[in-house]
């Protein structure tokens, strides 16, 4: 008998858990069903108590979320991670962006420039206060709402240049991946899996995170614009 995994996770990583819980589930006696939102919005559902099996944020929330006593101590596990990107609408000249000057530059020449409310978007606000233009672009900023990808921002013309997870942006249309931000000033997000307090499926949890982690899902990761948390 098939029974359900219930799980929450940000948008980083919908399209990972989407393809992975479908070979997990060719193997294992478990469904999976993941809801996917802005990282603020799953971190808030998960304090208001919803039933879930499994969790999956940015590693920084899920220890919070765990000190809290929404995940089980001890479960959890890095996934993944990705760095942050950049992008221009489909067409759009590809700005210089090999070292942090040139993105600095793009910025100050960009017209509108969007980036997330999570992990990504907050690397972004301190860049632009070390290199002092918060100020100056303020009114030039578009943060994306939870939920809201940045790269449809930018297909949609909403913004000029766009920020956020790597991951994020493959496969939507209407905009170019310019490349990752340079290494001197490029983040990692690492993602990390929990099993719920509230979970009514614990074993299933537990055995989707420990394939979730598997080195045979490795190649997905990479293909997802991911790589090993480790």
């Amino acid at each position: 008998m098939t029974r359900t995994i219930a799980g929450i996770s940000s948008m980083a990583t919908r399209q990972l858990l989407a393809e992975l819980s479908r070979s997990f589930s060719n193997d294992e006696p478990w469904s999976v069903e993941i809801e996917s939102m802005g990282g603020v919005d799953a971190a808030r559902l998960v304090r208001s108590g919803t039933a879930t099996d499994v969790i999956v944020l940015a590693s920084n929330v899920m220890e919070q979320l765990e000190n809290e006593g929404w995940v089980v101590p001890g479960t959890r596990s890095g996934i993944a991670r990705s760095g942050v990107a950049i992008a221009v609408r489909s067409g759009m000249p590809r700005p210089a962006i090999a070292t942090e000057e040139d993105v600095k530059q793009a910025v100050l020449a960009a017209a509108k420039i969007s980036y997330s409310t999570g992990a990504s978007g907050d690397h972004l606000k301190r860049l632009f206060e070390r290199w002092k233009i918060a100020e100056s672009i303020a009114a030039r900023t578009v943060e994306a709402k939870p939920g809201v990808p940045v790269g449809q921002l930018v297909a949609r013309g909403e913004a000029d240049l766009g920020f956020q997870q790597l991951s994020e942006f493959l496969g939507v249309d209407g905009i170019e991946i310019v490349g990752p931000l340079p290494a001197d000033i490029q983040t990692m997000t690492v993602f990390t899996a929990g099993v719920s307090t509230q979970a009514a499926h614990p074993d299933g949890a537990r055995a989707l995170i420990a394939y979730l982690v598997a080195p045979k899902t490795q190649a997905v990761k990479q293909q997802l614009g991911m790589e090993a948390a480790d």
